[in-house]
Formats: structure tokens, C-alpha cells, sequence
């Protein structure tokens, strides 16, 4: 990281941040088009869950290419600035690589898709069988992960 003032090293403040963001941007690449997307997610400390449909862009490029990037900011406002150039963002950012890993058994699937509900709301749900088979649950095994903060104490 360029900015060694800016970046953060503890690995309990970058958990804060990915356990506290609301929205995962995750980046994928196919024949070097890069392609980003937003998704809820849910982490279980050491990997990214989400879900998707069983087809569409994101799935297609993750089968084929299955390193990912991913970005979640807590953003918490403008610094203002005389010079129009010199405003930045009040922030913390956890940024990684991971690998996607599509899973397959129901019983992980279940865990997966309770801890992305849990965050979302306090109550526990059923998944029908049918609706399992439509949902693809996808864990990132997280390879690296960098924290940065900037204008907060």
C-alpha cells in the first residue's frame, strides 16, 4: 500500500469492517473484461458467503474463472476542502482476493444462506428443498485482505 498512514494492519479492525459493511462489491475477470457487482453477503470470520440464481453473468465467469476481488466500504461521510479537488472520503475499506467455491451440500448451503438472513433480520427460516435447488450459494475462501481508513480517529 502507497499509503502506509492510511493502511490498517490490525486484522481485528479489518474483521470490524467486513462484519460491519452492508454491501460486498465483488470484482470478477473473463477474457480480461473486468466485470463488478453489489451483493449482501455474510462472513463467518474467515470466509464471504453469498447467493445468486443458478445462471447469469457473475455465475458464468466465476465457473470459468473462479479468482475474485472483493471491496466493502464503511463509508461515513465528505471531508470538506477549500480546494474543489482536495475533497475525500471519511472512510474504511477492506479490500481482498479470494477464490469462489460453489457449494454443493444442502446442509452448508442451509448454514450459508442462515448467516446471510442472520444479518439481516432476527428471524429463522425454512429453506424448501425446491427453493435450495434454485439457490446458488457461493463461499469466498479469502486468500489476502488489506484494511485502509482515512479521516477518523
Amino acid at each position: 500500500m502507497r499509503r502506509k498512514d492510511r493502511e490498517i494492519t490490525d486484522r481485528a479492525a479489518i474483521d470490524d469492517i467486513i462484519r460491519n459493511g452492508r454491501v460486498m462489491h465483488l470484482g470478477l475477470c473473463q477474457d480480461n473484461v473486468p466485470f463488478v457487482v453489489p451483493l449482501f453477503y455474510a462472513y463467518d470470520g474467515q470466509c464471504l458467503y453469498f447467493h445468486s440464481a443458478r445462471a447469469g453473468t457473475k455465475i458464468g465467469i466465476m465457473k470459468k474463472n473462479p479468482v475474485v476481488c472483493f471491496e466493502i466500504l464503511d463509508f461515513q461521510g465528505i471531508i470538506d476542502d477549500d480546494a474543489p479537488c482536495d475533497f475525500e472520503a471519511r472512510h474504511r475499506t477492506a479490500i481482498g482476493l479470494g477464490t469462489a467455491v460453489f457449494l454443493e451440500d444442502e446442509t452448508e448451503k442451509i448454514a450459508a444462506l442462515n448467516l446471510i438472513v442472520a444479518r439481516f433480520s432476527a428471524r429463522s427460516f425454512v429453506f424448501p428443498k425446491t427453493k435450495l435447488g434454485g439457490t446458488t450459494v457461493v463461499k469466498i475462501e479469502i486468500t489476502s485482505v488489506k484494511g485502509k481508513t482515512h479521516g477518523l480517529s
